[in-house]
Protein backbone atom coordinates (compact mmCIF):
# COMPACT_ATOMS: atom_id res chain seq x y z
CA UNK A 1 0.00 0.00 0.00
CA UNK A 2 1.49 3.32 -1.07
CA UNK A 3 1.34 6.63 0.77
CA UNK A 4 -1.48 7.88 -1.45
CA UNK A 5 -3.50 4.70 -0.87
CA UNK A 6 -3.04 5.06 2.88
CA UNK A 7 -4.10 8.70 2.76
CA UNK A 8 -7.22 7.79 0.73
CA UNK A 9 -8.02 4.97 3.17
CA UNK A 10 -7.78 7.32 6.17
CA UNK A 11 -9.88 9.96 4.37
CA UNK A 12 -12.56 7.34 3.69
CA UNK A 13 -12.54 6.30 7.38
CA UNK A 14 -12.95 9.92 8.48
CA UNK A 15 -15.81 10.45 6.04
CA UNK A 16 -17.56 7.31 7.30
CA UNK A 17 -17.10 8.50 10.89
CA UNK A 18 -18.53 11.93 10.05
CA UNK A 19 -21.56 10.31 8.42
CA UNK A 20 -22.07 8.11 11.47
CA UNK A 21 -21.85 11.20 13.69
CA UNK A 22 -24.54 12.97 11.65
CA UNK A 23 -26.74 9.89 11.96
CA UNK A 24 -26.40 9.46 15.74
CA UNK A 25 -26.03 13.03 17.07
CA UNK A 26 -29.80 13.37 17.52
CA UNK A 27 -29.77 10.50 20.03
CA UNK A 28 -27.67 12.42 22.56
CA UNK A 29 -28.04 15.36 24.93
CA UNK A 30 -24.44 16.56 25.26
CA UNK A 31 -21.28 17.13 23.25
CA UNK A 32 -18.10 16.70 25.30
CA UNK A 33 -14.72 17.79 23.99
CA UNK A 34 -11.43 17.07 25.73
CA UNK A 35 -7.89 17.59 24.46
CA UNK A 36 -7.78 14.00 23.18
CA UNK A 37 -11.32 12.98 22.26
CA UNK A 38 -14.79 14.10 21.25
CA UNK A 39 -17.85 12.41 22.78
CA UNK A 40 -21.60 12.48 22.55
CA UNK A 41 -23.40 11.50 25.77
CA UNK A 42 -26.80 11.50 27.42
CA UNK A 43 -25.51 12.19 30.92
CA UNK A 44 -22.32 13.99 31.98
CA UNK A 45 -20.86 14.46 35.44
CA UNK A 46 -17.68 16.47 36.02
CA UNK A 47 -15.56 16.44 39.16
CA UNK A 48 -12.54 18.67 39.68
CA UNK A 49 -9.73 16.80 41.42
CA UNK A 50 -6.25 17.67 42.58
CA UNK A 51 -3.24 15.57 43.44
CA UNK A 52 0.02 17.08 44.70
CA UNK A 53 -0.89 20.48 43.28
CA UNK A 54 -1.99 19.15 39.88
CA UNK A 55 -5.60 19.90 38.99
CA UNK A 56 -7.46 17.55 36.68
CA UNK A 57 -11.03 16.74 35.72
CA UNK A 58 -12.79 13.42 36.05
CA UNK A 59 -15.71 13.02 33.67
CA UNK A 60 -18.31 10.29 33.94
CA UNK A 61 -20.31 9.82 30.74
CA UNK A 62 -23.35 7.60 30.40
CA UNK A 63 -24.73 6.27 27.11
CA UNK A 64 -21.88 7.69 25.07
CA UNK A 65 -20.53 7.66 21.52
CA UNK A 66 -16.79 8.14 20.99
CA UNK A 67 -15.36 10.00 17.98
CA UNK A 68 -12.44 7.71 17.16
CA UNK A 69 -11.81 6.61 13.59
CA UNK A 70 -9.92 3.48 14.67
CA UNK A 71 -12.36 2.31 17.34
CA UNK A 72 -14.80 -0.34 16.15
CA UNK A 73 -17.22 -0.14 19.11
CA UNK A 74 -17.98 3.56 19.40
CA UNK A 75 -21.11 3.17 21.55
CA UNK A 76 -20.34 2.68 25.24
CA UNK A 77 -22.68 2.31 28.22
CA UNK A 78 -20.43 4.31 30.54
CA UNK A 79 -16.96 5.78 30.41
CA UNK A 80 -14.69 7.67 32.80
CA UNK A 81 -12.31 10.21 31.30
CA UNK A 82 -9.43 11.94 33.07
CA UNK A 83 -8.13 15.13 31.54
CA UNK A 84 -5.64 17.76 32.66
CA UNK A 85 -6.86 20.45 30.29
CA UNK A 86 -10.10 22.33 29.96
CA UNK A 87 -13.24 20.43 29.12
CA UNK A 88 -15.92 21.81 26.83
CA UNK A 89 -19.44 20.50 27.49
CA UNK A 90 -22.38 21.72 25.46
CA UNK A 91 -26.00 20.75 25.74
CA UNK A 92 -27.38 19.98 22.31
CA UNK A 93 -30.35 21.95 21.03
CA UNK A 94 -32.53 19.35 19.32
CA UNK A 95 -34.28 21.98 17.20
CA UNK A 96 -30.97 22.92 15.59
CA UNK A 97 -30.38 19.29 14.62
CA UNK A 98 -33.64 18.91 12.69
CA UNK A 99 -33.82 19.64 8.99
CA UNK A 100 -36.56 22.24 8.36
CA UNK A 101 -39.44 20.83 6.32
CA UNK A 102 -39.56 23.94 4.13
CA UNK A 103 -35.91 23.30 3.22
CA UNK A 104 -36.72 19.96 1.57
CA UNK A 105 -37.45 19.83 -2.14
CA UNK A 106 -40.68 18.31 -3.46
Amino acid sequence: MGAEDLENYESDLELQLYREYKTVVGLFNYVVETERRFYLANQVEVATRSNEGEVYFELSLTDAWVWDVYRQGRFVKSVKVLTFKDVNIEELNREELEIPKEGLGS
